[in-house]
């Protein structure tokens, strides 16, 4: 197996998504029943965090530790990364002492130059553009609790940030309608959009004309939605921008008013952390459909099957062309807009 790496979700081809789907359905039974593997036994993964972390940091650590493997923790004091010392020469460093390396950091280009300079695995756990591992993530707790995921209709209300760029990517390539309201200056951007159609047009069974909808009303994304969705409005980096965001974002809050608008029966997602009372409302979170708690767990599942996928023997070569390439949409667009603010 050649080396492959996890920077954004186009590192992964559509088939080889369902492969880590499955492998993470099996080895969420497998731990139900008390069964565990040392698939990883003798392997590290080194966890670079320069963002602080609850449920990326924890599911990482659990999730080699189950597997028989173990890591080691860094954060941004212990390396100051790409300051103290330089990007390329940490992932030289790293790849003579671990098997894979989980990086939290800032800039997209801090993930991929790490990527282009380490021969172990490198894993997005987070950058200001991406969250791989969270859409991933996401996509599997709704397929498990709606039984599909394509001809479905997922809203992110909020800021169009890191996650709502990585479950964009996603959906396009799972036919799932994709809707997402923000107010003007905190939208996905043209360029962003028409690379995700193309490559919905390309890749889902039966892609519908317009796989993603971009508003400023919350109200109209909302409208018959399988999923509702959001996170906080002001992430790690912009806490300068925080009083602001909250002024411009007030009106994009999943209540109960806006739960109403959506499909009956329809579900209430949010990556967290929360502030509640702002993007979210105690009662639609700790509501009977919230699934939040859901995804949280599953993250732990995703993370352990994506670990094996990367470490194993069974990925296979990266499948070049079709829904395997890295649409420009994905890599490049919208990374530099409000740099350092994602």
């Amino acid at each position: 197996m050649s080396l492959r790496h996890l920077t954004c979700t186009a590192d992964l081809s559509f088939q080889e998504i369902e492969y880590v789907f499955s492998m993470a359905e099996g080895l969420k039974k497998a731990l139900a029943k008390g069964k565990r593997e040392n698939f990883l036994e003798g392997k590290t993964l080194a966890l670079i965090f320069e963002k602080s972390s609850l449920r990326t940091r924890v599911s990482f650590e659990v999730a080699m530790s189950q597997l028989g493997g173990n890591s080691i923790y860094l954060s941004r004091h212990d390396m100051d990364l790409g300051h103290r010392e330089a990007v390329k020469d940490v992932a030289h460093t790293l790849s003579r002492y671990v098997h894979a390396v989980a990086l939290r950091t800032f800039a997209q280009g801090i993930v991929e130059e790490m990527a282009r300079n380490s021969t172990v695995p490198i894993i997005n756990a987070l950058s200001d553009a991406y969250h791989p591992c969270q859409a991933l993530t996401d996509l599997f707790t709704i397929r498990e609790k709606l039984g599909k995921l394509e001809g479905l209709t997922l809203s992110f209300i909020g800021d169009a940030n890191n996650v709502a760029r990585s479950l964009a990517c996603l959906s396009a390539r799972f036919g799932i309608y994709f809707r997402i309201a923000s107010p003007a200056g905190y939208q996905l951007s043209p360029a962003f959009v028409e690379g995700l159609e193309r490559q919905g047009r390309g890749v889902a069974k039966a892609a519908p004309d317009k796989l993603i909808y971009l508003t400023d009303d919350p109200r109209e994304a909302a409208r018959g939605a399988d999923v509702l969705y959001t996170d906080t409005w002001v992430s790690m980096g912009q806490e300068q921008e925080a009083e602001v965001r909250r002024k411009v974002f007030k009106d994009y809050q999943i209540n109960n008013s806006l739960v109403r608008l959506a499909k009956e029966g329809g579900l209430v997602m949010h990556c967290l952390p929360a502030r509640r009372g702002e993007e979210i409302t105690d009662e639609v979170l700790d509501g009977p459909r919230s699934i939040v708690f859901d995804q949280t767990e599953n993250r732990l599942h995703i993370q352990k099957a994506i670990l094996k996928f990367l470490l194993g023997s069974q990925g296979g070569r990266r499948q070049k062309g079709g829904d395997g390439s890295p649409p420009e949409a994905e890599k490049g667009a919208d990374t530099t807009r409000r740099t350092g603010k994602r």
